[in-house]
């Protein structure tokens, strides 16, 4: 069933309402609210075993969702699979190919799937794109990881979907590599795809995504623009080593995911520069040895650290 909106515009690219997923132990999705609007660059992080995952296969329509409805550029997943898997690219985490063919026949017989004849064209733009043109010729499983990493994200943008979701799509890739996806992903992303995106590299999603949503124990724990999640962290830090404990007097400074234990890389919360003056003499009063030091400001992780750290749940 497509969901009907005053225009193509005003659809959602992505629609989630109140999306669960129950296994026989565990509730792996608790209710999950999402909304992404058309030509979004979208961040979906968390830790593993947060339930991201299991959220694109539902979104793939890979997995069934216990209860709720999700929605591809307005086509329901399970009602009208064929229109919302026509909108959509899926590059999964897993390295899954056909060890038989070429690059080129691979990405060929992925067209046919869709029912799209005489795609070189467009294969070959992508192989270009993703620096694959010298590889086109080649048995998939003579490639390297990385390299078939980049077939596989050729192969999920043959149909030239609307949304382009990527799980983990850098992992385990140079950087050079890495920097040949994102290069091409940004071009698609100006041509107004929609990208959603998973990654453990928190630095790829500060960088490129506007909006992020932070998910813990399959529920989103935190959602708004990048900028406004940095702005709920500590502006500046304070990075140090030391050769002995930290004295308690400056234990509530800590940052979360950090310790406070001899040799350990310290965060310490700091609400201006002078602050740090205070700090170094509490050290230098309790005869402390600095072997590090480093005043920054707050990034993505730190903000993933001091969200996903302060929540409790059942």
């Amino acid at each position: 069933m497509q969901i009907i909106l005053e225009s193509n515009n005003t659809v959602p690219a992505l629609s989630i309402t109140g999306v669960t997923k129950d296994f026989p132990t565990l509730k792996a999705l608790k209710g999950i609210d999402l909304t992404i609007a058309q030509g979004e660059f979208f961040g979906l992080l968390g830790p593993n075993g947060a339930g991201k995952t299991t959220l694109i296969s539902i979104i793939a329509g890979l997995s069934t969702a216990s209860s709720g409805q999700v929605a591809v550029m307005g086509y329901d997943v399970q009602t009208d699979f064929r229109a919302a898997r026509q909108s959509l690219g899926l590059v999964p985490q897993e390295l899954v190919f056909d060890p038989f063919f070429t690059v080129k026949e691979f990405l060929r017989n992925q067209s046919g799937y869709f029912g799209i004849k005489n795609n070189d064209a467009w294969i070959d733009e992508m192989l270009e794109g993703l620096g694959l043109t010298d590889k086109a010729h080649t048995n998939m499983r003579a490639l390297s990881g990385g390299m078939k990493r980049r077939v596989l994200i050729a192969q999920a943008l043959v149909h030239k979907p609307s949304v382009i979701v990527l799980d983990e799509p850098t992992a385990g890739v140079d950087v050079e590599l890495r920097q040949t996806v994102w290069k091409f992903i940004r071009k698609l992303h100006a041509k107004g795809h929609t990208i959603v995106l998973t990654t453990h590299y928190l630095e790829e999603a500060e960088e490129l995504c506007g909006r992020i949503a932070l998910l813990q124990h399959g529920k989103i724990v935190a959602l708004d623009t990048t900028s406004n999640l940095l702005g709920q962290c500590s502006g500046l830090q304070l990075l140090l080593r030391i050769n002995g404990k930290l004295p308690e007097v400056l234990k509530p400074l800590l940052m979360q995911g950090t310790g406070s234990t001899a040799g350990e890389r310290l965060r310490l919360r700091l609400s201006h520069y002078d602050a740090a003056v205070d700090i170094l003499a509490v050290l230098r009063a309790n005869q402390l040895v600095i072997d590090e030091l480093d005043i920054q400001r707050a990034d993505l992780e730190d903000v993933f650290l001091q969200i996903v750290g302060s929540k409790s749940y059942k």
